[in-house]
């Protein structure tokens, strides 16, 4: 039996309502007067109360029938926290690089929306559960990730990339673009790679670059090697990141959430609804 109904919650919360936001911190006080304070997890929950007072209609029809089709406390639906819902600065259009993901498995990454530094182990976040479609974007080594070298999953929030293509580079030839000897590779114009473990030009490991032009046997990339030293033998091109290479995203997101209590009114006037005490929680596990 489905948990999560995939739609929004038609009541903004900006309308009328109330939020409160929690952390899961324990506080223990010893009777010398010393506090303690430890943190069960990391994450970010939310809980809201959406009080309204709205046409009957619209309330029967995007708030009574939701309730209904959840079993009240049971399903769980998507919210838009106008006060935060990008990640990038709470609510400016997201860029690739926005924030760190985390590697799950091999290729795949969850969405993150950090709000501190990502190497602390303590930063408060928020695992994106629920990014809004079409507004995904990721990135890899500082630069856009082509869409067609990745996925995602729009009610887990996991981004999986394409299955890797690695191919021994066999000469190096600099430019104002850099052409790469692969033999028997499969690239193909528009895909990002990176290089690594070259011998003689140590400048070009590490780099990532978008393919311009691919024949029989080579391709070009996006990186100027004029300056370089001279190629010396050895090296591979791939899709997938190195280590060392940032993985990252940016995307509008819903919170996951279910109602906390149960639904109740009273018609404040002919055809109107008023409501209080409407609570709805933020699932952390939808």
């Amino acid at each position: 039996m489905a948990q999560f109904i995939e739609e929004r919650l038609a009541v903004e919360i900006d309308y009328g309502g109330s939020f409160s936001e929690n952390h899961a911190v324990d506080l223990v006080t010893t009777v010398g007067g010393d506090e303690y304070r430890s943190l069960r997890h990391p994450y970010v929950v939310l809980s809201y109360d959406i009080s309204y007072e709205r046409n009957t209609k619209f309330v029967r029809d995007k708030v009574i029938d939701l309730y209904a089709r959840c079993n009240g406390r049971f399903r769980g639906f998507r919210v838009k926290d106008h006060k935060d819902f990008t990640t990038r600065n709470y609510v400016e259009s997201p860029t690739a690089m926005d924030q760190p993901m985390v590697a799950v498995s091999p290729g795949v990454y969850q969405m993150m929306r950090w709000y501190g530094l990502p190497t602390d182990p303590l930063a408060a976040r928020r695992r994106i559960r629920k990014p809004v479609a079409g507004t995904v974007k990721v990135g890899v080594g500082g630069a856009v990730f082509p869409s067609a070298q990745w996925s995602v999953d729009l009610t887990t929030g996991l981004v999986s990339l394409s299955v890797n293509e690695s191919v021994a580079i066999s000469g190096i030839t600099k430019g104002q673009t850099t052409t790469l000897a692969v033999p028997g590779h499969n690239f193909a114009v528009g895909q990002s790679v990176v290089i690594s473990g070259v011998s003689g030009m140590p400048q070009i490991n590490g780099a990532r670059a978008v393919i311009t032009d691919a024949s029989s046997g080579s391709v070009t990339v996006g990186i100027n090697s004029s300056a370089f030293s001279d190629y010396a033998g050895g090296g591979t091109a791939q899709t997938r990141p190195i280590n060392g290479e940032s993985v990252t995203c940016g995307t509008e997101f819903d919170i996951p959430c279910r109602f906390d209590t149960d639904l109740s009114a009273s018609f404040s006037t002919y055809d109107t609804l008023d409501a209080s005490g409407i609570e709805i929680i933020e699932i952390l596990n939808p």
